[in-house]
């Protein structure tokens, strides 16, 4: 078994003889050499968390900078609705605010309102890649926002000021709906409950029960109130610039109502029934301009929200019917 003692060489008696240490020497030698060699240890950790791991400070950072990005992802998906929102508004205002008063449709390029020039984002380039792509996406994105949005206020703006100068033909616009229910049925090609094949529909049908209140969509003078073949009790009332309404498989007509009858919007000109071509009780109503049917969806624009104005149109283009009720012929 080795030694363990220390020698050291003693010219006096020419040989080695072991050294010999105090208690206290001895816990001073070995308390310096383990804490010399837990401070090269601790240094050397040090080193490797720093370049490897981080500081905690630069820990802390980097889990701030991932919440930050993770915000800006989200923000960046609830801009993307924005948009789509935004473009639902600009279609409303194009096919039913600015159609129905005359105005011209706002162009999609001077609504995208689009700029050009240096690149205003070039301090994004700077961050990594993936927060770099983020943060122009998000930015660009918002501006693009603030732009349309312009765009969109000076619209409105102008249709109100049209409003203002037009509100006694706004009055006989029929801009609400005939009877106080849903829309069972759309305007367009659909399957004819009773023939059995596609064929235009040239109204929209509301749900009602027989005898449900039907009232005037705007102001006008009767012009028709009689049977009328497939139609039925049909009731027709003429508003003026070329804008004609009917309202079709009435039961009867309110007191009072015959043609020549001047009629407010909103007033209560008839009843509901099954009369004519019908293979149930309910109201075909219709929006006629310059002799011409259009949907009537389009004029509605006091009593659906921009929800459902959308709903019936992605109907309407489907060509296929929620309810299949009835047609006149």
């Amino acid at each position: 078994m080795p030694s363990k003692n220390h020698y050291i060489y003693d010219p006096d008696q020419c040989e080695f003889v072991p050294v010999k240490y105090d208690i206290k020497k001895k816990l001073i030698n070995s308390i310096s050499f383990w804490l010399i060699n837990g401070l090269v240890m601790a240094i050397f950790g040090l080193a490797v968390l720093t370049n490897y791991v981080g500081t905690p400070a630069e820990i802390a950072l980097k889990d701030e900078n991932r919440i930050l990005v993770e915000h800006l992802k989200n923000t960046e998906t609830s801009l993307i609705e924005l948009e789509k929102k935004l473009e639902d508004i600009a279609e409303l205002d194009n096919e039913m605010y600015r159609t129905i008063l005359g105005l011209d449709p706002v162009s999609e390029d001077l609504r995208m309102a689009g700029t050009g020039g240096a690149n205003i984002y070039s301090d994004f380039d700077y961050f990594n890649r993936e927060t770099s792509e983020i943060l122009l996406s998000t930015a660009s994105k918002i501006d693009k926002l603030e732009r349309r949005i312009g765009v969109q206020r000076l619209s409105f703006n102008e249709i109100k000021g049209h409003y203002n100068n037009n509100k006694e033909r706004l009055r006989k616009i029929p801009a609400i709906k005939p009877v106080n229910s849903i829309i069972l049925d759309g305007f367009g090609m659909r399957t004819h409950p009773v023939l059995g094949y596609k064929r235009q529909h040239d109204g929209v049908d509301f749900r009602a029960e027989i005898n449900s209140e039907v009232f005037a969509t705007g102001d006008g003078k009767v012009v028709y109130a009689s049977r009328h073949g497939s139609y039925g009790n049909l009731l027709e009332i003429d508003h003026g610039f070329g804008i004609v309404t009917r309202y079709a498989h009435l039961n009867r007509f309110a007191d009072g109502i015959r043609p020549g009858t001047k009629v407010k919007r909103g007033e209560m000109v008839a009843y509901t029934g099954n009369t004519g071509l019908s293979s149930g009780p309910h109201l075909h109503y219709e929006v006629l301009v310059d002799g011409k049917p259009v949907d009537p969806i389009n004029y509605m624009i006091a009593d659906i929200t921009p929800e459902e104005y959308l709903m019936f149109k992605e109907l309407n283009e489907n060509q296929e019917s929620l309810f299949s009720i009835s047609i006149p012929d």
